[in-house]
């Protein structure tokens, strides 16, 4: 079968739950200052609490599909209950099933969204069967397709990268990526960094685009100078609430967000992504396809779940369209 796109990445079970009483505490021993805290050996009772289909490759499929485009998921679930429930998900999006396997040996992938309304959340994930798939397991002779999404790869899954990429350029199939998973170590970095001259949209947040060249997070332009020099393609930044700026290796685009509510940004990058590739390939055009995409984003923000806010094709939103500026 013939695909517009074939999606790769993680695909987990999602919980949420959600309480005004946990506690933001400042700590230098956290990662990023801040920790979200329970009381130790007491309950708390939640506000909400919700399961929903999460993980980056499953995220994407069901974007894409939303947008009118006939696509494919190719990842790797448990038997087992939340792997059942997965599946249901991507049916009801009209994702195929036909490169996905189901794991004897692994779980699903599974995460709990810790969420303080307003304030922020913490993820807590369990590696599964997703995270085991490597270029082994890939149907190579049935990925046929106009387009590969390949998403963040963790675990064993990085070893997918290089040889998707390889396939999709000797097949003259064009690749997308949001290769986050792909900087987890120095090795990894090296890897992607081998790999970039093949990729045809490049996704990356700015603190990721700061980590892959190694220029200062603030040094917007020569951190593009520099991607510019690896990637053929287009260069996308994120950077969440401060808009988006995308390189087409001559000019830069730059546009903001919309004023619009929040409920929880889980997923937005990802609806980001899908739909700004959704709205090249549809026009080809820089412009529509970072307004397609944040509008995605901004729709994502406002239920929780990660596949619960996804914009069908011709819908915006109730929000205008972001201003888009050519530098």
């Amino acid at each position: 079968m013939n695909y517009d796109i074939i999606t790769f990445g993680s695909a987990t079970q999602d919980v949420f739950m959600s309480s005004k009483k946990l506690e933001v505490v400042e700590d230098e021993k956290f990662a990023t200052k801040k920790g979200l805290c329970v009381p130790l050996g007491s309950k708390m009772r939640m506000d909400d609490v919700l399961f929903a289909m999460g993980g980056c490759g499953t995220n994407s499929a069901a974007s894409f599909s939303e947008q009118g485009l006939k696509t494919a998921y190719c990842g790797m679930i448990g038997k087992d209950a939340f792997g059942q429930e997965i599946k249901k998900e991507l049916k009801k999006h009209n994702v195929s099933l036909d490169l996905m396997k189901e794991s004897n040996e692994f779980p699903t992938a599974f995460s709990v969204i810790l969420s303080l309304p307003e304030a922020g959340r913490s993820i807590l994930e369990k590696y599964g069967a997703c995270h085991e798939l490597t270029d082994k397991d890939i149907p190579f002779d049935k990925l046929k397709a106009n387009w590969l999404y390949i998403g963040s790869l963790s675990g064993k899954s990085h070893q997918m990268l290089v040889p998707l990429i390889d396939f999709a350029n000797k097949n003259n199939i064009k690749v997308a990526s949001n290769p986050a998973g792909s900087l987890k170590t120095l090795e990894h970095t090296e890897i992607l960094k081998s790999a970039l001259n093949k990729i045809d949209i490049l996704i990356l947040n700015q603190e990721e685009s700061s980590k892959l060249t190694g220029i200062d997070f603030n040094k917007e332009k020569e951190i593009f100078q520099k991607l510019d020099e690896w990637v053929d393609g287009i260069v996308v930044m994120n950077k969440g609430p401060r808009g988006v700026t995308v390189s087409d290796g001559k000019n830069l685009y730059s546009a903001g967000i919309p004023e619009s509510g929040l409920v929880d940004r889980t997923g937005a990058g990802d609806s980001f992504a899908s739909a700004f590739v959704s709205g090249y390939i549809e026009k080809n055009d820089i412009a529509h396809a970072i307004q397609l995409g944040t509008a995605n984003a901004t729709s994502c923000l406002q239920k929780m779940g990660a596949t619960n806010g996804l914009l069908k094709k011709g819908e915006w939103g109730s929000w205008e369209k972001v201003e888009v500026t050519k530098i």
